[in-house]
């Protein structure tokens, strides 16, 4: 039944916020959606372990609802090697015209998943999910043993059997109308692209674990919709991000206020394929090599950032699902409440 899992772990809604990680499901809206009776998740991958447990307690001095963390278990390419030139170019360009010195090329770094995993542990959350990847069985077993329920996120069939074989309580199905980065990690996101309702009804067939719905999900239409499919519960991302709660920056905003669909799958922000709206960005790095994941994220960090103090959607990563045509600007705790009763009540 909807709801059921999450439930079990004291969440009176079978409503998810997702995991954004880098700013957009800032500490507020992570508890303003728990304390609504739903699941606030908060993406902690770009963090320290320190950061994690200090982020962790912000987010408890606002709630002392169940709260879910996410990390990347997978997706960095540490030994992989790209000619940096052309896409320092491409930055450098984008650097002048907002004022910041020349970029400067990071380093390729190795994935901190391990060392943020005890952070996780010692946090002790009411669930803890991941994508881009699977943990080892030993360290699923391990949260499990903190008493830790685990979720993985599946964007095929294939991806979803390997994530049962490992051990995970549940599976975040994420359809190709999904914003913001895809949980890729058996075939290329290209050959991965299958569609919400279709992945949600396959997943639940081939595991028997309780699914929740990602993609393209914007109201309870699409919710209920997804329950007939088989999930438990939905995961809902572009859905909150015009919420006052959400830390994503007024330029941001003003594009998602236009509600077109101009989404798109690129690379060019983080080196990982992710659904967002183009921008000029997109369009001036056609053709230019991108670097590896996050080696890219970090070379564009600055950038970003620069662009949304200045008011310009032109350098910023418009993370947005397909559904972004009818997103709706509320608070989050009367999102919560809107949603729950256009799926009756549950």
């Amino acid at each position: 039944m909807p709801g059921d899992f999450l439930k079990s772990i004291g969440v009176q809604h079978p409503i998810v916020l997702g995991p954004m990680a880098g700013g957009a499901g800032s500490p507020a809206l992570v508890a303003a959606v728990s304390n609504a009776g739903g699941l606030g998740s908060f993406g902690a991958a770009y963090l320290a372990p320190q950061q994690i447990l200090d982020t962790v307690k912000e987010i408890r001095g606002l709630t002392s609802k169940p709260i879910a963390l996410n990390l990347f278990a997978g997706g960095y390419e540490p030994d992989r090697v790209v000619e940096a030139g052309p896409m320092l170019a491409v930055v450098a360009r984008a650097h002048e015209r907002l004022g910041l010195a020349p970029p400067v090329l990071p380093p390729n770094p190795v994935s901190p998943f391990d060392d943020q995993l005890e952070a996780i542990i010692a946090a002790q959350p009411a669930l803890f999910s991941f994508t881009f990847g699977v943990p080892t069985v030993a360290q699923i077993a391990r949260v499990q043993k903190a008493g830790i329920p685990v979720c993985g996120t599946a964007t095929t069939v294939e991806e979803a059997k390997a994530l049962a074989a490992a051990g995970v309580d549940a599976i975040a199905a994420q359809g190709e109308e999904a914003g913001a980065h895809r949980g890729t990690f058996l075939r290329s996101a290209e050959e991965s692209m299958v569609p919400t309702y279709d992945l949600v009804r396959d997943v639940v067939a081939a595991t028997k674990l309780p699914v929740f719905a990602s993609g393209g999900l914007m109201d309870g239409a699409d919710i209920t919709r997804a329950f007939d499919a088989g999930a438990q519960a939905a995961q809902l991302g572009t859905a909150f991000l015009l919420c006052p709660e959400s830390g994503v920056p007024e330029p941001y905003r003003d594009a998602l206020r236009k509600r077109e669909d101009t989404t798109v799958i690129t690379r060019v922000y983080s080196g990982r394929a992710a659904r967002g709206l183009r921008n000029r960005f997109i369009d001036e790095c056609d053709g230019v090599p991108v670097l590896p994941f996050r080696q890219q994220n970090d070379l564009t960090r600055p950038m970003r950032t620069e662009s949304g103090k200045k008011g310009l959607p032109d350098y910023i990563s418009l993370w947005a699902g397909r559904g972004v045509t009818r997103i709706r600007e509320m608070p989050a705790a009367e999102m919560v409440r809107t949603l729950v009763a256009e799926i009756g009540g549950r």
